[in-house]
Formats: C-alpha cells, sequence, structure tokens
C-alpha cells in the first residue's frame, strides 16, 4: 500500500514541468504586478498556498503544479522579451551616438582644413576670421535647471521595466493609475542606460563645461567640448566620479525635499545628509544599478522623517513660497501636495512628477504594488478637490514635473564641502570611538590592579554573653599553697612512695 502510493506520487511529481526557485516566482509575479490573490484565481488555489509556493516551504504537485508553471513561464518569456527590447533600444541609441560623433569628428576636420586654406590665400579687403564650428549633439542632456519638452520621454527605460496599466486592468482588481501620453521625463531620464556596473573610478556622467549654458539649450557645443566626450581621458577618480554625480542631480533633489517638505532649510540638509551617507558608502553607491535613485531614496527618507517634527521650527505647518520657475498653478498644487500624508506626497511626486514605472515607485517607498497603485488614486483625488483643475491626470503630471525642476532654494553646498564634511565626521565618530574605548580597557585595567586577588570575610562583631565565666589564667597563690609549692620543690622524692601516700 505504501509502496503503491510513493510510487504514484513520485511518478505525478516527475510530469510537472520545472518550476523556478521561490524568489523567481514572487520576482515574476511582481513584474506583471498580479497580486496573490490573482495568482491564485488562475491556479485554482488559495492565496496561502501561493504564499507557501513562494516562500519555499511547500511544493507545488499534479495538476495546480502544472498549471503554475505554465503562468510563470508565460510571465518569464514576457519579461525577457521586455529585457530584449530594452536591450536593442539601447543598442540602436548607443550606435547613432556613435555615427553622430563620426559625422561631427569628420565635419570639423574638413572645416579645420578649409580654414587653413582660406587662411593661407591672400585677402586684400577682408579680414579673416576664424569660423566657431559648432556640432550636433546626440540627445541633449536634461539638467535640473533646464526644463524638458513635455512630449519627450526616453524611448528606453532608465530605472525598471515599464508596466502598461492598461493591460494591468484585465489582470489585476487593485486600482490601477492611467498613464498619459503627454508626460516631461525626469532629469535623469534622457541620459544614456547605465551599462554594466563600473567601478568606482570609472563611474559617473561627465560634468558640463562651466560656460556651456546656452548650448546646452540648444543641443550644440562647441568643438572645443568634444575632448570631454572621448574616452582618451583615462578612468575617473572616486572624487571626480563623486563629484560629477553631486553637480548632476542635488539641484533637482533640493527642489523634490522641497515639495515633499515645503522647508528650504530641511531640504538642503536632507539632500546634503544624503550625499554624506553616499560617500560614506561609495564603493557600494558607485556600482549599484542607479545611483542616482539610490540617493533620492536616501534624500527622501531622511526629509519625510517624523523626527523632525520634535524641533521647534518644525511645529508649524510650513507656507510654500512660489519658485522663480513655477507654473500656472504651481503654488495651489505645493499647498495641495503639503496637505497630503508623507507617504501619498512621496508617491505622487516619484510616479507623476519623477515618471517612474508602478514597480519602481513601489520598490522605492517600500510598498506593495496594489498598495501603491492606491496611494496614488487617493492622492489624485485629494489634489482634485482642493484644486479642481487637477482632476486632468495631462495637467497634474506637467505641472508636477515643472515644479521638480523649478530652482526654488538657494544653490546647494560645493561637492567638496559635502566631501570633507563627510571624512570629518568620519574621522570624528572614529576618535570618539577610539577615545571611549580606551577608556574602558584603562577603567578595567584599573580595576584589575587594585581588585583584591582573593575573598576576605569580614570579621564578626562581638556580642556579650550572660552566665559564663570569663575566660582567664591560674588564681593567685594564696601563703599556704607557695609554702606547699616550696616544701616540694625542696624535698624531691622517688619511687612509690611519692604517689603511694604513707599509712599511719
Amino acid at each position: 500500500m505504501t509502496q503503491n502510493t510513493t510510487q504514484s506520487t513520485a511518478d505525478g511529481s516527475s510530469s510537472v514541468p520545472p518550476l523556478p526557485p521561490p524568489k523567481e516566482r514572487r520576482r515574476l509575479r511582481e513584474s506583471k504586478s498580479m497580486t496573490e490573490k490573482q495568482v491564485a484565481t488562475a491556479v485554482g488555489v488559495s492565496r496561502a498556498t501561493i504564499r507557501s509556493w513562494e516562500a519555499g516551504r511547500t511544493t507545488p504537485r499534479g495538476r495546480k503544479a502544472e498549471i503554475y508553471a505554465k503562468l510563470l513561464a508565460a510571465l518569464g518569456a514576457e519579461l525577457r522579451e521586455k529585457e530584449a527590447q530594452t536591450e536593442r533600444a539601447a543598442r540602436r541609441a548607443a550606435m547613432e551616438r556613435s555615427a553622430a560623433r563620426q559625422r561631427n569628428t569628420s565635419a570639423t576636420s574638413s572645416a579645420s582644413s578649409s580654414a587653413s586654406s582660406a587662411a593661407s590665400a591672400p585677402s586684400a579687403g577682408s579680414a579673416a576670421s576664424a569660423p566657431q564650428v559648432r556640432r550636433r549633439a546626440g540627445p541633449p542632456q536634461a539638467s535640473p535647471s533646464a526644463p524638458a519638452s513635455p512630449g519627450s520621454r526616453s524611448p528606453w527605460p532608465t530605472v525598471g521595466p515599464s508596466l502598461d496599466p492598461s493591460r494591468d486592468r484585465a489582470t489585476a482588481k487593485a486600482p490601477v493609475v492611467p498613464r498619459t501620453p503627454a508626460r516631461t521625463p525626469p532629469p535623469w531620464a534622457t541620459a544614456a542606460p547605465a551599462p554594466a556596473p563600473a567601478p568606482a573610478s570609472s563611474y559617473a556622467p561627465a560634468p558640463a563645461p562651466a560656460g556651456a549654458g546656452p548650448a546646452a539649450d540648444t543641443g550644440t557645443t562647441d568643438t572645443t567640448d568634444t575632448a570631454a566626450d572621448t574616452p582618451d581621458n583615462g578612468p575617473r577618480t572616486a572624487d571626480q566620479a563623486f563629484d560629477a554625480l553631486y553637480a548632476t542631480h542635488a539641484p533637482a533633489l533640493v527642489c523634490q525635499a522641497y515639495l515633499l517638505t515645503g522647508r528650504r532649510a530641511l531640504s538642503q540638509e536632507s539632500v546634503e545628509r544624503a550625499f554624506r551617507l553616499a560617500w560614506q558608502r561609495w564603493p557600494e553607491v558607485a556600482v549599484d544599478r542607479d545611483p542616482a535613485g539610490w540617493i533620492r531614496a536616501a534624500a527622501h527618507e531622511y526629509a519625510l522623517s517624523p523626527w523632525h517634527r520634535m524641533h521647534r521650527r518644525n511645529r508649524k505647518r510650513p507656507r510654500p513660497v512660489p519658485g522663480e520657475g513655477d507654473p500656472e498653478g504651481g503654488l495651489a498644487l505645493r499647498e495641495a501636495l503639503l496637505a497630503l500624508p508623507p507617504s501619498y506626497r512621496r508617491a505622487l511626486l516619484l510616479y507623476d512628477g519623477l515618471g517612474l514605472d508602478l514597480p519602481d515607485t513601489a520598490a522605492e517607498i517600500e510598498a506593495s504594488t496594489p498598495a501603491t497603485a492606491s496611494r496614488l488614486t487617493h492622492a489624485r483625488e485629494a489634489v482634485a478637490a482642493r484644486v479642481p483643475e487637477f482632476a486632468e491626470i495631462a495637467l497634474l503630471n506637467e505641472t508636477l514635473s515643472a515644479l521638480t525642476r523649478a530652482v526654488t532654494p538657494s544653490a546647494v553646498a560645493p561637492p567638496r564641502s559635502v566631501r570633507t564634511g563627510c571624512e570629518r565626521r568620519a574621522r570624528f565618530w572614529t576618535r570618539t570611538a577610539i577615545a571611549f574605548t580606551a577608556l574602558i580597557v584603562g577603567a578595567t585595567s584599573f580595576t584589575l590592579a587594585t581588585a583584591p586577588s582573593r575573598y576576605e570575610p569580614p570579621l564578626a562583631p562581638g556580642e556579650q554573653i550572660g552566665d559564663v565565666p570569663v575566660p582567664s589564667g591560674p588564681e593567685r597563690l594564696s601563703k599556704e599553697d607557695r609554702k606547699l609549692r616550696d616544701k616540694l620543690r625542696g624535698e624531691p622524692m622517688n619511687g612509690p612512695p611519692r604517689l603511694v601516700p604513707e599509712a599511719f
């Protein structure tokens, strides 16, 4: 009986297709933004069973295992297709940039040769002037102070796999946030996708030149700036990579923190603290898939920390101040944002302001995808209730994206001061820890040197005892006793008569 049951179980499990590991099962489900209830309904089991399968406590068997394996295989195939499309788009963009760089190089060389020939030829009535050769750049690098066009969007995802909410309506019962085509990409969305993780000495985008303000807006730069794009400059040091990352993302992060808190000092403090933490953990941040996202998460968490309310200056609700580049309705949107709970505020900023996808937003705020969608829905409803004109999602996206680039707070601290401040703080705490350790070691040594080596019990105090004679020496001899003693000493006797008395 036992042998037949075991054999049938083994035969049934051998026909089940191979399943991915438990963690991979959960990742595939979350990549499709499917809840445990939806997967359980598709397979025909309970939510507890799906949770147990994803945790690895139990293993699916029989027909349910086949259905579950086919579902995961379909999700994996779709995810691989998305990754392949992303890789092809990135490769195509890299080829276009390489071709544009070659065309610019050839145009520069031809212009230089023509200019040299024109300068050698005699000219009587005209003054020779060296032409300023300019080249067309590839995709313009978005800066925190330069607004991008509302309709532009990067052809490849830079943070994670994109999510199509229209397909999620048929598979998810959680509230789905609709996407609109007119989206303003965040400052980091137009940059080229990061390749494989690079070491700390070679990672970071090239910093913009000091005098390239108008050229950066028009998408053109001088030929003298092409040297910064070539790989002949060699690997960067950690200081240069950190300074470039700070100069690129610090102003935008200050604007985002100001949107979340409404306080200038707190926004700058949160960004500087996030970059100090990044410099302290630079080997980890340099090889991260998204260093800017790592720093952004640290800055947002510190800015929205509830411990700031204990400070006297932060007890009152801040009054938002319109910024220099605020669009129409920006002040009303700032007030509506500050009226939201911190979790709703952050989710709305990441999704509608910065253009993150729903799974990436959920991962950054450390919440599930359905919970994040619910927060976004309630946040939009609250904003529309306070400002009815923002009931239109496209207008809300455009205005919020413009506010993330508005230079409202003052200029940020230079990157060198942030690095030196972090190093100085690390040295201070290191010396404090060493001094405290030395103090403990000294106190322990002094205790070991002065403490007794053995236990000496204390003497009990004496007590008076009655009705007992006090122990003393022999009594004083009387006159008769002394006479008898002298007689005995003077007349010694030997033999038995000394011990046996004589009979009279």
